[in-house]
């Protein structure tokens, strides 16, 4: 006799016709899932590792307070080193600014293309995917960044060839041994990752200067200068381009171009000028 429904068919052969149109139904579920999973946009995780530093993001607030105390300007060129998803360029680009963003992660680099169009900002936010301590800094004015001591230290040196005045505002870590021009913790909603500190990239001036008739002698570290005029202590600093000083009594206050230095110099309320310029 011959079956002729499924549910007269013998077990053995009832399992497997029911193996024979599973398997195909299978294929397409997991045909599907992996395109869905390949069409899905790429969203960072807080803690991700990446080639220096794992990713964790600025609290927005924060950005906005670093972008503040740098006190950026549709006239600024804004770099971030290590820009993660894009917001501080971001930000900084809505301010007006030309704002670039070194990335090492390609998808980190597409997703902040991404969010830059959605943000209206895409003219004026660039991101470069690369390898943040081969990146060209020179042109910058504002650094925003948001990196380990160990990394911040390793681009110290590229930091002190910037042109003086131009700032740098991180979050939360600071360059092994500098002193925070400015330094702000917001509170709030703010939980972690909460301070921002400003450094304004000083003079150089270390070395041996003639005044007068003596010689000027400084050590540097940053902005905070030691040393000797003649055999009286000297201690002071720089804010970009400008210095101060303390001999004695006597404060000197003036501007640093290249190799000269002028200003006046006040005693007891008595001002004269004052010039130096350094020895070869």
């Amino acid at each position: 006799m011959v079956e002729e429904s499924i549910g007269m068919i013998p077990l053995p052969m009832k399992n497997m016709c029911f193996r024979l149109i599973a398997l195909p139904l299978l294929f397409v579920v997991l045909a599907t899932s992996r395109t869905w999973a390949q069409d899905k946009p790429f969203e960072p995780v807080s803690g991700q590792p990446g080639k220096d530093v794992v990713w964790v993001p600025t609290p927005q607030e924060l950005v906005e307070k670093m972008l503040d105390m740098a006190k950026v300007t549709p006239q600024d060129i804004v770099i971030d080193l290590g820009s993660g998803d894009g917001r501080n360029v971001i930000a900084a680009a809505k301010r007006g600014a030309r704002a670039f963003g070194f990335e090492f992660n390609p998808d980190m680099v597409a997703l902040s293309r991404r969010r830059a169009k959605e943000a209206g900002v895409s003219d004026r936010a660039t991101f470069i995917e690369g390898d943040m301590f081969e990146a060209d800094i020179s042109k910058a004015t504002v650094l925003a960044l948001f990196l380990l001591p160990s990394n911040l230290d390793k681009l110290a040196p590229k930091f002190l060839t910037l042109k003086p005045g131009t700032r740098i505002v991180n979050n939360t870590f600071n360059v092994t041994g500098w002193e925070a021009d400015q330094s702000e913790t917001i509170e709030g909603s703010c939980t972690s990752w909460c301070t921002s500190m400003l450094n304004i990239v000083p003079a150089r001036v270390a070395g041996t200067w003639r005044m007068g008739s003596g010689d000027l002698t400084l050590t540097q570290n940053f902005q905070m200068v030691t040393g000797t005029l003649g055999t009286n202590a000297v201690t002071g600093r720089l804010n970009g381009e400008q210095i101060s000083f303390k001999v004695g009594d006597t404060q000197y206050t003036g501007k640093v171009s290249g190799d000269r230095m002028e200003g006046t110099a006040t005693t007891a309320g008595k001002t004269q000028n004052w010039s130096a310029t350094k020895a070869k």
